[in-house]
């Protein structure tokens, strides 16, 4: 078994490059569950209680300054936003003060004492500080109550009632002035404007753990709580989204399946990955059952990080959050809700504290580092860790195999590949309406081909037929001898050059020939013909539950899902498996939908390397086949029971996915949340499907009633697609 150095070296980092313990200081009482604070190069903590103690990363000469003014031990304390004064805000049961760091300084040098300004007295027992971006104001968490004290006057501006429980955590909305958050013991989070003191929204009880974080990304305004139980939830703050709901996660799971992703999946070239610091911390039998309280949230910043070959995140994919936890330090997407790296503090001897209380997390822009302010859950020990986000995300990423793979062909295809035969080209017909009726069992799958001349069907009777598009005669029967199991998926590929089908654990390549002559004395006899040109089966020979490729443009790629969670990846001018993603869902992924495009509409080339995959109960993924990466996830449809259809828009800018409210939802490729929620239906929408030359959508549902959801009119550009809410009809 190697250690976590040879593992982190051989992966192209070391431990000394992920963290290092810059400082290291006992007290003689507790911080644990203190709200500590860092700034760009200050770390502040209580010291034996009373003392405020401020420690510099930079100036040798600013090591330590140590301000005394509280007689009760410290409980809280804040950086202000501006660095020029560099303000400071502590509190205690006594007082709460606002210190001017640049002031206290030139103090101490002087040989005098440093004194702050009592902001308030005896306001309760205060767990949380937040000052606005303009120091202006400071929020004051005191119980229950919210107090906006003004910096320059001192005085109370608004006192905000209204939580049942302790206020733990409070943010100000960095794009809207007046607004601020905060979250609460009582397991909900409200919405105040302190100008006015008025509450704006209270949510429902969204736990049974207290709230104990609370962070807000501006990029994409979404709110992201943590609670004791280590239970994320993410909500919208876009207008007219109230609020809504974007994901609830668990991050124990989370990080279980970032554990066994890595371990199963075959982009890891090291056999010794379950050995890695990230991996080791669980599913152990040695290890202690313990929760993953979410003790600090802060955000990441990983947009300096190459998109090599080891797979790290490039910059286009940098909405992340530091999770500060009391076993270690986690990177969370909150693009794709993955976690991207974990840090777990026993996994590093040189660590002095192996289980927090308490934890505060700051980047610097300077060196593109993160410090790390640490509370022994234990013990008065206080730690500062300096800590190279790069260098860690990048010795926990596998080296990416999928950077040569490619939607769109990029080569010829090979002699000795199966897809190596002549192509006949065929004219095209106007498909008629009609009804088709022979097979015995519930038809699977239903395909048009390219020139819309033939239409394909699959069922649970184990045949696959071929219909002409101008009438309803059978034109290709292929019986049940031919198939151990029923056809799950079937399709024309390859711009109807061959026919494509999973059955059980494998895919079959049939090369076909429809014969178009009528003998009108012969004419139960069947003169079309298909050949077997291969089959290829899932790694660990699991049945396949979807399978998709590209049937509008020459593509040698084919994506299979199976049983046991994971999607494949074959290249058929290799004629083997390219890749496989562990984990993509928590449950069997039942449906796989690539961006085709349409001939009514360009993308760029790249564009057509992303698909969308879904299962029941785990939403939907969007993935890039380049870095076989999950790049967003969406959940705010619910689909817990049934298998709910999914669909890309011809632009590619936007999905659409059935669910069980009996509603349609839209995407947007760039925002987790859904953009449109269409109703209209009476049962689970079942299917989804868009205009290939209009932007207008379809849905069929349980119902058995396909709805036309926006009336038509012509695309006239790309960036035309209209807004869904004001082309609703009934």
């Amino acid at each position: 078994m190697e250690n976590p150095q040879d593992i982190f070296s051989s992966n192209g980092g070391c431990l000394i490059d992920i963290v290092i313990e810059k400082y290291l200081v006992e007290s003689k009482e507790s911080v644990s569950h203190v709200q500590l604070a860092c700034s760009m190069q200050d770390c502040a903590f209580p010291l034996d209680g009373t003392e405020l103690c401020i420690w510099n990363t930079e100036d040798p000469s600013h090591q330590l300054l140590i301000l005394r003014g509280h007689h009760q031990p410290i409980t809280a304390m804040a950086f202000g936003n501006k660095v020029n004064p560099l303000l400071i805000c502590s509190a205690s049961l006594d007082y709460v003060i606002m210190w001017n760091l640049e002031e206290c300084r030139e103090k101490v040098l002087q040989g005098l004492v440093p004194r702050g300004t009592v902001m308030g007295s005896l306001l309760g027992k205060v767990l949380c500080l937040q000052l606005s971006p303009d120091d202006h104001v400071v929020a004051v968490c005191a119980g229950n109550k919210i107090f906006m004290l003004d910096i320059e006057t001192q005085a109370v501006q608004a006192k905000l009632h209204g939580h049942l429980g302790p206020v733990t955590a409070v943010e100000f909305c960095p794009w809207r002035a007046g607004i601020l958050i905060s979250v609460s013991e009582d397991r909900g989070f409200k919405v105040w404007d302190h100008c006015t003191g008025s509450l704006i929204y209270s949510s429902s009880v969204l736990s049974a753990y207290p709230l104990l974080s609370l962070f807000i990304d501006a990029e994409s305004r979404q709110l992201v709580t943590g609670c004791a139980d280590g239970q994320l939830w993410i909500f919208s703050l876009m207008d007219g989204h109230h609020y809504r709901r974007v994901a609830r996660v668990d991050l124990r799971k989370k990080t279980e399946t970032f554990s066994t992703r890595r371990v199963k999946s075959g982009l890891c070239s090291q056999p010794e990955e379950s050995h890695l610091p990230s991996t080791s911390a669980l599913g152990k039998g040695e290890q202690v059952e313990v929760t993953f309280p979410v003790l600090r949230l802060a955000p990441c910043d990983l947009s300096l990080i190459p998109n090599s070959a080891c797979g790290c995140l490039s910059s286009e994919n940098t909405q992340c959050v530091w999770i500060g936890s009391s076993v270690g330090l986690f990177v969370f997407n909150l693009a794709n809700l993955e976690v991207e790296a974990a840090l777990y503090y026993k996994d590093f001897q040189s660590l002095s504290i192996l289980l927090a209380g308490s934890c505060a997390l700051r980047n610097r822009t300077a060196d593109r580092k993160a410090l790390c302010l640490l509370a022994s859950l234990f013990g008065g020990k206080i730690a500062v860790l300096e800590i190279n986000p790069a260098a860690l995300v990048r010795a926990q990423q596998c080296h990416s195999v999928g950077q040569s793979l490619s939607v769109p062909a990029s080569f010829c295809v090979l002699p000795t590949s199966p897809l190596y035969l002549g192509i006949a080209k065929e004219k095209s017909t106007k498909a008629a309406s009609q009804q088709r009726c022979g097979h015995d069992g519930a038809v699977n799958a239903v395909c048009w081909s390219q020139d819309r001349r033939w239409l394909l069907s699959a069922a649970q009777d184990g045949t696959l037929r071929v219909w002409s598009a101008r009438g309803a005669e059978l034109a290709l029967l292929l019986g049940k001898d031919m198939f151990s199991k029923p056809i799950q998926s079937a399709q024309f590929y390859y711009i109807d050059a061959f026919i494509l089908l999973s059955s059980g654990p494998e895919f079959q390549l049939l090369k076909y020939h429809i014969d178009t002559c009528k003998d009108e004395i012969k004419r139960y006899k069947q003169k079309s013909k298909s050949k077997l040109i291969c089959r290829l089966s899932m790694t660990g020979a699991v049945d396949m539950t979807s399978l998709s490729a590209v049937n509008d443009f020459y593509s040698h790629i084919v994506l299979t899902a199976g049983r046991n969670r994971t999607v494949e990846v074959f290249d058929l001018n290799a004629g083997c498996s390219a890749a496989v993603i562990a984990e993509a869902h928590s449950r069997p992924v039942h449906q796989i939908c690539q961006n085709k495009g349409s001939s009514f509409t360009t993308q760029q080339p790249q564009a057509y390397n992303l698909f969308l995959t879904t299962a029941i109960g785990d939403g939907m993924r969007l993935w890039d086949l380049r870095t076989l990466r999950c790049e967003r996830h969406f959940e705010g449809h619910p689909t817990r029971g049934y298998p709910c259809g999914i669909a890309f828009s011809p632009c590619g800018r936007f999905a659409a996915c059935g669910a069980e409210d009996r509603h349609a939802y839209v995407y947007e490729m760039g925002s987790s949340t859904y953009s449109h929620r269409l109703a209209g239906h009476t049962d689970t929408v079942t299917g989804v499907a868009f205009n290939p030359s209009a932007p207008q959508a379809l849905d069929g549902l349980h119902d058995a009633h396909p709805r036309s959801l926006l009336p038509p009119f012509h695309l006239m550009l790309l960036d035309d697609f209209p807004d869904l809410n004001t082309r609703l009809q009934r």
